[in-house]
């Protein structure tokens, strides 16, 4: 499970990317945060110690429980292999399903069991886990692996909690109290949620309801301060794209502002230092002429080694 240590890396990474999203929510990071922990939490706390965060954020997929008869193991679409390969490109999803398995349990020891039977796949996808029942709806985004992105993860989850928000009666709400977050979080993951029956709803662990784990690591979240999550910002100097699917150039320090081109893997530029910029965004310069091309995310940048090539960046 997260601990301290992990919640702070996921606020290093993501920060500037969830509250991009937040604008017009009750939510705060702590609370995606907590989603995070819950969802993929047994995937990138460890990944993160030996991958870039964008491989990272690939590979957190999960849940391989089939159907194991009436009110046991899944329920919903698809409850087996045989049900997915039946629909409408099933047998392409299958393929995707399937490799996002192999590749995940390549670093995910808990998993390989589940990998060594071929029928076995992948129900849920993205560090929020987006469940793989949307398929028929929304083919796209698992097909085009959409749940790589974090951006698009993130909006699908916020879409998801925005339906808890309404089926709480919540929704003209500007904040929520930690409590009150959780039991949208139990709609969130089942569906509905029974007063009568407070945080011990959802899934149960063997320990605890998934309403109380939220509600646990949403607290754990808040003692993370800010000190301890913030990124150190980049000292100036020459630093190498580690992005594997590139690195978009924007216009200024947020998703907010509009990507102007994407920088490939491997290509050089300058970091300009910039006081009272959020050091998890770089103020760069491509051409080494001393003119400021715009941000990047610093995540993604690693020091440009003695001998001309990047250095991938120690994990936190």
């Amino acid at each position: 499970m997260p601990n301290a240590d992990d919640i702070a890396w996921f606020k290093q990474q993501f920060s500037t990317q969830i509250n991009a999203g937040l604008t017009g929510t009750p939510f705060d990071v702590d609370m995606l945060t907590a989603i995070a922990c819950q969802e993929t939490g047994e995937v990138w706390p460890i990944l993160r110690k030996k991958l870039p965060v964008d491989r990272v954020v690939a590979l957190c997929v999960g849940d391989t429980i089939d159907f194991q008869g009436p009110g046991k193991g899944r329920q919903a679409f698809p409850r087996t292999k045989d049900a997915l390969l039946a629909v409408p490109n099933g047998d392409e999803m299958f393929d995707v399903a399937r490799k996002a398995l192999d590749d995940m349990s390549v670093f995910i020891k808990s998993y390989q069991g589940a990998a060594s039977n071929p029928n076995k796949f992948c129900h849920g996808y993205g560090v929020f886990q987006r469940d793989i029942q949307f398929f028929k709806d929304d083919p796209d985004y698992f097909l085009q692996r959409r749940y790589e992105n974090f951006p698009d993860t993130l909006a699908q989850c916020l879409g998801e909690l925005k339906r808890g928000l309404a089926k709480r009666g919540f929704q003209n709400r500007t904040s929520l109290t930690d409590f009150e977050f959780a039991t949208v979080a139990i709609a969130y993951n089942r569906g509905s949620y029974n007063a009568d029956k407070g945080l011990k709803q959802g899934f149960f662990d063997g320990e605890k309801f998934y309403g109380e784990r939220i509600f646990d690591f949403v607290t754990l979240s808040r003692s993370v301060g800010a000190a301890a999550a913030s990124a150190a910002p980049l000292m100036a100097g020459r630093y190498v794209v580690m992005a594997r699917g590139g690195l978009k150039l924007r216009g200024g320090p947020g998703t907010n502002f509009d990507a102007e081109r994407t920088l490939s893997a491997g290509a050089e530029l300058n970091v300009i230092a910039s006081p009272g910029i959020d050091p998890a965004w770089a103020h760069v310069d491509l051409e080494g002429d001393g003119l400021l091309d715009g941000f990047v995310f610093a995540s993604f940048l690693a020091p440009v080694g003695a001998n001309g090539q990047g250095n991938a960046p120690a994990p936190n």
